[in-house]
């Protein structure tokens, strides 16, 4: 076999090594940048708490069940957007205590009749999520959250249906106060 042979032979091999690390090169460096990072939701919750006990809402109202249908609705979120678990007052590691303050029913328009036409009603609650050790979990410990929904009876809408909709979406706020800050 010629020298020649021999001498190309091995650049070839040269050149596939260099080849190879290079692509490795280029294939690891995302993955060990990345490294850090946790996908999916996870990364929005405290991860030294794994479960939360959510006691039935207390409520200033005079309106019944206020306070079990915002219990229910809180649940709902954390079940569903969390990784948290759901416990008994003894065995969760924190637990999110909700009280609501007031509600309230207004009249936004009057027909000429002086029937209304468009109503708003809101609720004002406080929320705690506290440690068992009692330490606050939240970046405030008491937060009152203000929110309102207007309906229409004449078309058909309900006060029920009303304070569902923002019983909703007073859930979804307490749970985004849940999330760990940037």
């Amino acid at each position: 076999m010629p020298a020649e042979a021999i001498h190309e032979g091995k650049r070839r091999d040269v050149s596939r090594r260099g080849f190879l690390g290079l692509l490795t090169a280029t294939l690891a460096t995302p993955a060990l940048g990345c490294a850090g990072y946790q996908i999916g939701n996870a990364s929005l919750y405290r991860p030294d708490v794994r479960s939360v006990h959510v006691p039935i809402v207390e409520s200033d109202s005079f309106r019944r069940d206020l306070g079990l249908r915002l219990t229910e609705a809180i649940v709902k979120q954390i079940e569903t957007r969390t990784s948290y678990l759901i416990g008994s007052e003894t065995t969760a590691d924190s637990v999110l205590r909700v009280r609501i303050l007031s509600d309230g029913k207004r009249v936004l328009g009057e027909n000429i009749n002086d029937d209304p036409r468009d109503l708003q009603i809101d609720l004002r609650l406080d929320a705690q999520w506290i440690s068992q050790s009692g330490a606050p979990l939240m970046q405030r410990v008491n937060l009152s959250i203000d929110d309102n929904t207007s309906f229409v009876p004449e078309g058909g809408q309900s006060m029920a249906t009303a304070q569902q909709e923002l019983i909703d979406e007073l859930a979804q706020q307490i749970v985004n106060q849940m999330e760990v800050a940037w």
